[in-house]
C-alpha cells in the first residue's frame, strides 16, 4: 500500500471491515468486539495512523488555532512578543501560526485571508507601516472572527488592544535629554500614519513645550521605513544644520544605531557632541559604543496579554454564540534604561 497520509479507509480496507466499524473501534465503543478493537489499534500503530485534526475541528466548528500576524520577526521587540504569546496560548491548548507582513499593506492582506482561510479562532494583528486602509481587517472581524491588536493599531471600536504607553516613554526619554543640559533635542519620526508614531511624537513635543523649549520644525525627519538606513539619512540631514542638534532621540532603536553611525562618520563624539536615545530596548543596543539609551517594551508581557485576551474572547464565543465581547484596551508601562550614549554630565564629570 502507498503510505502517503494514512486514513481510517485505509485500515478497514486492510482488515475488509467497513470505515465505520474502524473508527468506533479507535474510539473503544463498547459494540466492537476486543479482537476488532486489537486489530484495528495493533495496524493503526504500525502505519502510523493519526487523526485528521483537521477535519475533527471542522466539525466540531473550532481548531485550536490562533493566526498571528507580526510586521518584522528579525525585530527583537516583535520576536518577544512571539514568546509570550506562545508561553500563554501552548499552555491553553491551542496551536499558533505565525505570519509575517514584512510591512506589506498587501502581504497583510493575504496573510489575513490565508489565516482565515484555515480556520482560525482567532487573530493577534499588528499592522504593517504601510497599512493605511482597514477594510481588509473590518471584514475579517464581521466575519465574527475575534481580532485584538498588540502594539501597532488602529482605533477599531469592536477590537480589543494591548499597547504600551508610547506617549510616556517619549515624554520620559525627552525630559531626560533636557535634564542632562541639551538645548537643541532633535527628533527622527517614524511612519507618520502609526499610532505608535503620532504618540511618541506628542512625548516629544509635549516634553519641549512643558520645558518652555520651542519645537523647531528643522529638528524634526519623518522616516516612513524606519530602518537602519532610514536613521543615518535622517542623522545625516540634521547634522548638516547650523548648529547642529545637541542631541537626537529617534523613533526606534535601528534608527538610533544608524543615527550614532552617522554621528561617527561625521567625526562627532557621542554624547559629547550629541547625545542619542532610542526607544523599544534592542538586545543589541546595549553592545553598541557608546551603550544606547533606550526606552524598554514590555515585549513578553504584552504577547501574554494579547494571547489572554483572544483566548477568553473564542472560549467564550465558544460557550454562546451570540456573546459580544466588550472591547478592551490594555496599555503596558515603559521603562527609560539609561546607558552611555544620553550622559553629558556624566562624560563632564571624568
Amino acid at each position: 500500500m502507498k503510505f502517503n497520509q494514512v486514513t481510517i479507509k485505509d485500515i478497514a480496507r486492510e482488515l475488509g471491515i467497513s470505515p465505520s466499524t474502524v473508527s468506533r473501534a479507535l474510539k473503544d465503543h463498547p459494540d466492537i468486539s476486543v479482537a476488532t478493537k486489537k486489530a484495528v489499534n495493533d495496524l493503526a500503530e504500525k502505519l502510523n495512523y493519526q487523526p485528521n485534526i483537521v477535519a475533527l475541528n471542522l466539525r466540531q466548528r473550532k481548531t485550536n488555532t490562533i493566526g498571528v500576524i507580526i510586521p518584522e520577526i528579525v525585530h527583537f521587540f516583535f520576536s518577544t512578543v512571539i514568546s509570550g504569546i506562545e508561553d500563554v496560548a501552548y499552555t491553553a491548548g491551542y496551536n499558533v501560526i505565525l505570519a509575517q507582513s514584512n510591512e506589506s499593506y498587501q502581504r497583510e492582506m493575504t496573510d489575513m485571508k490565508a489565516l482565515f482561510n484555515s480556520r482560525v479562532d482567532g487573530m493577534l494583528l499588528s499592522v504593517s507601516r504601510e497599512t493605511t486602509n482597514f477594510d481588509h481587517i473590518e471584514s475579517i472581524i464581521s466575519k465574527g472572527v475575534p481580532i485584538v491588536f498588540y502594539d501597532r493599531m488602529y482605533n477599531s471600536p469592536t477590537s480589543s488592544k494591548v499597547v504600551v504607553d508610547d506617549y510616556t516613554g517619549a515624554k520620559e526619554a525627552v525630559n531626560h535629554l533636557i535634564e542632562q543640559g541639551c538645548k537643541r533635542i532633535a527628533h527622527i519620526n517614524g511612519a507618520p500614519n502609526l499610532v505608535i508614531s503620532i504618540d511618541r511624537f506628542r512625548g516629544y513635543v509635549d516634553a519641549l513645550k512643558e520645558n518652555k523649549m520651542d519645537v523647531d520644525d528643522k529638528l524634526i525627519v519623518n522616516c516612513s521605513s524606519g530602518t537602519f538606513e532610514d536613521g543615518k539619512r535622517a542623522t545625516a540631514k540634521l547634522l548638516a544644520l547650523n548648529p547642529i542638534p545637541d542631541a537626537i532621540f529617534a523613533n526606534n532603536d535601528p534608527m538610533a544605531m544608524g543615527s550614532m553611525m552617522a554621528i561617527k562618520e561625521k567625526g562627532h563624539k557621542i554624547p559629547q557632541d550629541v547625545a542619542l536615545v532610542g526607544f523599544s530596548n534592542w538586545f543589541f543596543g546595549e553592545l553598541m559604543d557608546p551603550s544606547l539609551t533606550t526606552v524598554d517594551q514590555p515585549g513578553f508581557e504584552m504577547g501574554q496579554e494579547a494571547a489572554r485576551l483572544l483566548i477568553r474572547q473564542i472560549e467564550m464565543k465558544e460557550k454562546d454564540e451570540d456573546f459580544d465581547p466588550q472591547p478592551e484596551t490594555k496599555v503596558l508601562k515603559t521603562k527609560l534604561v539609561i546607558r552611555n550614549s544620553s550622559l553629558k554630565k556624566q562624560t563632564k564629570k571624568k
